[in-house]
């Protein structure tokens, strides 16, 4: 009887021993699978920081080369307009040289928008795109329009920072090779989705191609993939390119 007792005795230690040493195996499986996933959450957050600042650094270089281009090419020619007014200006003339000045005044103000170091961090992607469009008719680069429907809703600011150099490197394209005489852009707002619509009339281009060597679509791609958003771009020759974007809430 005795004997049973201590060979039970035995069996239930080695039963407990075998459940203790299986918590903390499990114990310690999980906390290194914890520790991954925070080291892999970290890593992620310092890719996407690191992004956000390239991306902060592209905008504004970007910014910067259309303020240059302004400045020498638009406002410079309506000062030296004015100037020629001036020098020729009679009682007759003075209301032309005041709209020349007037517009002048005008397009400084428009670029003193974008001179603001806030401006890349804080403008929201609504207004980005407005004062995009309104750049491209004011300087007859393209017809271009903005259009949005649906209730607004608030966006991440670093997210609508990521959505807004997607939307430049396709509007860049757009100006400098497409040769379209029309832009139009769609925000359309659902409860959990935002779709963004870019659409230009140019010259198109073989997608089979662009997607062997279109290293600025995967850009894009790659940029909309860290926001959580889906990415789509449709081309053909003569008939256009369309972007659309997906981004959830």
């Amino acid at each position: 009887m005795q004997q049973q007792g201590e060979e039970v005795l035995i069996a239930s230690t080695l039963i407990i021993g075998i459940i203790v040493v299986f918590l903390i195996i499990l114990f310690t499986v999980f906390q290194r699978r914890k520790n991954q996933l925070l080291r892999e959450k970290a890593t992620e957050k310092k890719r996407f920081e690191r992004e956000i600042a390239e991306t902060q650094i592209e905008i504004r270089e970007e910014t910067l080369r259309n303020i240059s281009w302004e400045l020498h090419d638009n406002i410079g020619q309506l000062l030296t307009l004015a100037k020629i007014q001036l020098q020729n200006a009679t009682p007759e003339s003075l209301d032309d040289i005041s709209e020349t000045i007037t517009k002048s005044l005008n397009e400084i103000r428009s670029l003193s928008k974008l001179i603001n170091p806030e401006f890349i961090k804080n403008i929201a992607l609504k207004d980005a795109l407005q004062l995009e469009v309104e750049r491209f008719n004011r300087l007859q680069f393209i017809k271009a329009s903005l259009h949005i429907s649906g209730e607004e809703k608030e966006l991440n600011q670093k997210h609508g920072i990521i959505l807004f150099r997607i939307l430049q490197e396709f509007f860049s394209n757009t100006i400098k090779h497409a040769r379209g005489s029309k832009l139009e852009v769609y925000l359309q707002f659902q409860s959990n989705q935002l779709t963004i619509k870019a659409i230009d009339d140019g010259v198109g281009f073989n997608m089979e191609e662009i997607q062997q060597k279109g290293i600025g679509l995967e850009n894009m791609k790659t940029r909309a993939k860290l926001i959580n958003a889906d990415i789509n771009l449709e081309s053909k020759p003569n008939l256009g390119t369309e972007l659309n974007i997906y981004y959830y809430f």
